[in-house]
This record gives C-alpha cells, sequence and structure tokens, in this order.
C-alpha cells in the first residue's frame, strides 16, 4: 500500500492516536456502513477490547466512540466543544444520525470496556452491533485501530498480513518498500529522497497542492507547540501533572541574555518543545500524528530546533524535512508498526525519532545514505522500549519520553552528518528487530497499563 505523507501526519486531537483518533473514525466508518445498507436501527453497542479496554478511560477512548457517532471528525473538531457534547448525549441517550435516523445509545451502559483476551486480529479492537427494535442484530463490524489514526476492518487486516503486505503499490515512480530500495532508486535516478517522495506524492494526488499541506502540516504542529508554551496549570485525568513547558520556557528566555550559557542548554529548548507538544496532546488537544499522537512532540520539536537553533533554515527544509521523515515513517509502518499496542513505545517515540533524525539530516543537506544511518542511529537506541502509561494517561512517563526522542534524534542526525553513511546496521535490519521485539514483548509492557512504571508506581 501506498503511505502518504499525510497519513504519517494527520491532524486530530489528544490523547491518543489509536485511543481517541482510531475509534472516532471506525464510529464514522460504522455509521458509514449502516448508511450503505439502508438500515434504520433503534439501538447502537459497542465493546473496546484488549488495550483498547485496559487504557481506553485514560486515554479517553469512551468518549472518543461518543463523539465519532455524533458525527465529529479527529481533524475539524473544536476541543472546546467536546465536554458539551458528551453531556449532552449522556442526558439524551440518543444519536440523530443523517440518513440513517434517531437511535438510542447510552454511554453507561452502551459502551463496554471488554477486558477478556484481546480480539485476534490485533491489541486494538473495537465491535460495533446494531439493533432492531426487538433486540435482533441488524449488523455488526469489528474494526481495529492500528495506531496513527489507521482503522482497518478484519478483511482489510487479513490482506496487510498477506505475504506481500510490506509492498508499496505501484502507480507512482519510486515504489520503495524498504530503506535499501529506496537507497537503490536514489542511486540510480540520482535524486534525494525528498524529491523521491514528492515525486510519488504528486503522481497520486496530481490535482493537489502539495506544498500548501505540508505548510498546513507545519502549521498545525507549530501552534500546537506554542500553546503548550503558552499555558500552565494541571493536566486532567486525576494523576494531577503539572504542566513545566510554560515554566521552563520563561526560564530559559530570561537566561538568553547571559554572557556564557551552558552549551547543553540546546538540549533544555529540545526537550521543552517536545514537551509542550505533549502537554497539550494530554489536555487533548489539536496537533499532528508524527507518526502518533503518543510521539507526536518529537517531529515538531526537531523542526523548531531546526528553525531557531540551525543556520541557513528555510520553508523548503521543513518541507524536506516532512516528506523525508514519512518517508522513514511510512517504510517503519509497511514492515513493522508504529503502534504502542502491539509492539510498545520502540514503535511510537522510536519511530518518532527516527523519522525526526532522517528530516533533520535530509534538512542540513545530508545524503541519502546519511539520512538512512540518521534514522537507523535513532531506532536502533529505542530497540525495547515498553509502553508503561501510568494510570492509562498519555502522561508519565509519555511526555519526558517525547523530550528524550527529539535529543536522541539531533544526536543521530550529527552522527551521521560526521560520517560518510556508511555503517554497520541497515536500517532495515533494525526495523525488523523492533518487530521482532514487539513480538516477543509480554503484552503487560504493551499499552495495557499492567506492568513496569504503571503498577510500580502509586497513581494518587
Amino acid at each position: 500500500m501506498f503511505i502518504s505523507v499525510f497519513d504519517i501526519f494527520k491532524i486530530g486531537i489528544g490523547p491518543s492516536s489509536s485511543h481517541t483518533m482510531g475509534p472516532m473514525v471506525a464510529a464514522a466508518r460504522f455509521l458509514d456502513l449502516l448508511r450503505e445498507q439502508g438500515l434504520k436501527p433503534a439501538r447502537l453497542a459497542v465493546s473496546l477490547h484488549g488495550s483498547l479496554a485496559f487504557t481506553g478511560k485514560g486515554h479517553a477512548s469512551d468518549r472518543a466512540i461518543c463523539l465519532g457517532l455524533l458525527g465529529h471528525d479527529p481533524a475539524t473538531i473544536d476541543p472546546d466543544c467536546v465536554e458539551d457534547e458528551i453531556a449532552r448525549l449522556t442526558q439524551d441517550k440518543r444519536l440523530a444520525v443523517e440518513g440513517v435516523g434517531h437511535m438510542a445509545f447510552d454511554p453507561a451502559t452502551d459502551l463496554v470496556f471488554d477486558y477478556g483476551p484481546p480480539l485476534p486480529g490485533h491489541a486494538n479492537g473495537m465491535i460495533f452491533q446494531a439493533f432492531d427494535a426487538d433486540g435482533a442484530v441488524l449488523a455488526e463490524e469489528t474494526l481495529y485501530s492500528v495506531g496513527g489514526g489507521f482503522v482497518v476492518s478484519e478483511a482489510e487486516l487479513a490482506a496487510q498480513n498477506e505475504p506481500m503486505a510490506g509492498t508499496v503499490e505501484t502507480g507512482v515512480p519510486f515504489p520503495f518498500k524498504s530503506a535499501a530500495e529506496m537507497l537503490q532508486m536514489g542511486r540510480d535516478s540520482g535524486l534525494p529522497i525528498a524529491e523521491m517522495k514528492r515525486r510519488n506524492e504528486v503522481a497520486r494526488s496530481p490535482d493537489g497542492d502539495l506544498d500548501a499541506g505540508l505548510d498546513r502540516i507545519w502549521s498545525v504542529m507549530n501552534a500546537c507547540l506554542e500553546r503548550g508554551l503558552s499555558r500552565g496549570g494541571t493536566l486532567p485525568g486525576g494523576l494531577n501533572v503539572k504542566r513545566r513547558a510554560h515554566q521552563i520556557h520563561a526560564k530559559l528566555v530570561g537566561e538568553a541574555g547571559q554572557n556564557r550559557p551552558f552549551q547543553h542548554t540546546v538540549m533544555d529548548w529540545l526537550g521543552v518543545y517536545a514537551m509542550a507538544v505533549n502537554e497539550e496532546n494530554a489536555a487533548g488537544g489539536t496537533l499532528v500524528t508524527a507518526p502518533t499522537n503518543g510521539a507526536a512532540g518529537v517531529v515538531p520539536a526537531v523542526l523548531r530546533y531546526y528553525l531557531d537553533h540551525c543556520p541557513d533554515c528555510n520553508q523548503e527544509g521543513i518541507r524536506s524535512f516532512l516528506l523525508v521523515a514519512a518517508a522513514i515513517g511510512g517504510i517503519i509502518k509497511a514492515n513493522a508498526s508504529i503502534s504502542g499496542a502491539e509492539v510498545g513505545c520502540q514503535g511510537e517515540v522510536g519511530s518518532a525519532s527516527a523519522m525526526a533524525a532522517a528530516g533533520l539530516c535530509a534538512a542540513l543537506g545530508g545524503t541519502n545514505e546519511q539520512v538512512e544511518n540518521a534514522a537507523e542511529i535513532a531506532l536502533e537506541h529505542h530497540l525495547g522500549m515498553t509502553c508503561d502509561p501510568i494510570g492509562g494517561l498519555v502522561q508519565v512517563p509519555c511526555i519526558e519520553r517525547n523530550a528524550f526522542g527529539a535529543v536522541k534524534a539531533v544526536t543521530a542526525a550529527s552522527l551521521s552528518l560526521r560520517g560518510d553513511g556508511v555503517h554497520f546496521v541497515p536500517l532495515d535490519s533494525c526495523i525488523e528487530t523492533m518487530r521482532q521485539t514487539g513480538l516477543d514483548m509480554t503484552d503487560k509492557y504493551k499499552e495495557t497499563s499492567k506492568g513496569g512504571l504503571a503498577v510500580n508506581v502509586v497513581a494518587c
């Protein structure tokens, strides 16, 4: 399958791409199914399974299902309207769906967190059911939220798991499905990765304005970052985690005029950029998956580092950064996973760090081989990272983890630029290692909050 830059970078709301954005999309898909079949149900019911059940409340999966059934889209919903919409549905216990009609839906009884075994297809499973007035099932569909806001049916998931699943479909001039193929196509064509990705995007959407779309992605990323830097207070969810980005940023600004600043202060800037985004994510704000919400701070932080701390930065560099980052993210998704529920946080922050490292290396003039090297270095040093959010919330350790992912990305890009691109471990081998490590990892370390920090720190 072709994975576009706009698949990797989706605009949506927090706190989770797989637990919030995915369920919203899934609910909308089920309503579309009802319309297509001309059904007029009397009642709907939804059950959440696997990771969606165990951390669904902390990740706001129940609220996301409700918002999707109410007709909202992750890319366009106003976060400020969420509370009123949920309160209205809780009181009315009814849905009014265009093309389907009025249906009973009580979130308290018709939305079930099933803590039994996960569904066989994926750790993030949902079953939607529609009933007639007598309680007979009119329609039923199982959908999976597979990370980054992607949603697939059982049939689509089975097709992806076929032997040729990693193959990028034809119809683009550079159909690479692996880093090795990407590098070979670059050598054969003499083109940088950003240009090959650009030509693929244009071939698939010849009428679209690619640059306007890329600029929109960065605009939303940066707006989220700026909101995070400007807001204090305590994050929702019950852990009473205080926002820190605003205070840290104020101190950094105040220290900017010092005659003898610490050289390592640049890491503080990277960290505060990433934390600002992920504090906004934890608060349910608007942001961009990169490639997921839980890892959404890494790419914007490194992009701001490029703009604020690197000479000769420009808008074209931002576009190249995003194109290259998306190319790397697409390869990882096609050959392994970007889902924390499937492979742990190595698939989220690890993938984000690899994408950011590659993007920065390209923006700073790195060769294709150096770009691939940067991605490999960053991913290699996230291998085995678990996903163990305390209280099921995307806060601890998730917010700080993005800061470290950003620092590793810059370090990886710098190391690669100091070399000639020749290195020992190919990116493809590192991606396959991540996939195998995720398969071996026990489920309690994969976004279920049943192990790690989630059980060794008292939530209060």
